[in-house]
């Protein structure tokens, strides 16, 4: 016999309920997971589970707590590339009807981490040397700008704030973290820049090229060369140096970029 389960997100001020069979995920009013068993989509929910309950930020929508589990575990090779996602498994597993999900889907596609076939439906985008060229290249263009432009009027403020990250960085044993601080690195050095479209593009890109940091940092032994990197980007900007400062964050992305390639070359022999 099946026993209902039920599954609470604290997207309003009172909870919303759902009842659903094969699952069961507890929020409390704080969105906070208390209790999960995970036991469809070929075998991953259970580790989608531990995915949610690592997260302290309560997502404002259904669709938005779908996106930021499946983001993760996507960025953590939980879900790997080519791994399906069916809309009704998933709409059952997260207690929500198919719309939700379907636009998390969607969001997922714009990402680029998602994609979505007429017939095949909707599976983990694959990685690739295209994709990592592209992706590296695209950033480089972007954040290089960011950074010119930010450097000419860059806040104290900023500086400190990415010398903080910095240093929680270098203390940073969860390897999990170490994607998101990455980017809060990067985004403190061109906050200033004042090109908030920009901004949003650079955010876009991270959020696509995330599971790579991931990678480099992670299983690459490069943690170590990238915070020497990161120093000397900070260190160039403290000094207004913004010839230097763009030099390194361009040769930071060029050797992130070419050890990602060099990894992907040694797995597919």
């Amino acid at each position: 016999m099946t026993t209902a389960s039920v599954i609470r997100f604290s997207i309003l001020p009172s909870p919303i309920v759902f009842s659903y069979t094969s699952i069961h995920i507890r929020f409390d009013v704080q969105g906070a997971l208390l209790h999960d068993v995970f036991h469809n989509l070929d075998g991953h929910m259970d580790r989608l589970a531990k995915i949610a309950e690592g997260r302290s930020v309560r997502p404002q929508t259904a669709a938005d707590g779908v996106t930021a589990i499946l983001r993760e575990a996507i960025a953590t090779g939980t879900l790997a590339p080519g791994a399906m996602l069916r809309q009704d498994e998933l709409a059952k597993n997260f207690g929500v009807s198919r719309m939700p999900v379907r636009d998390a889907l969607r969001y997922l596609e714009a990402e680029g981490l998602v994609a979505i076939h007429p017939t095949r439906g909707a599976v983990v985008a694959a990685m690739n040397a295209t994709d990592i060229s592209e992706l590296y290249a695209l950033r480089e263009l972007l954040e290089a700008e960011a950074l010119r432009l930010s450097i000419q009027k860059q806040n104290p403020d900023s500086l400190r704030l990415a010398a903080e990250v910095l240093e929680q960085l270098d203390r940073e044993n969860d390897v999990g973290r170490w994607g998101q601080l990455n980017r809060e690195f990067h985004l403190a050095l061109y906050r200033d820049c004042g090109n908030r479209r920009l901004l949003d593009l650079i955010e876009a890109q991270h959020t696509a090229s995330d599971r790579y940091v991931r990678i480099v940092l992670s299983n690459l032994d490069y943690r170590e060369r990238s915070q020497d990197e990161h120093r000397a980007m900070l260190l160039a900007c403290m000094q207004g140096d913004r010839v230097a400062a763009v030099g390194h964050l361009t040769g930071h992305f060029r050797d992130a970029s070419k050890a990602l390639l060099n990894y992907m070359a040694s797995r597919e022999r």
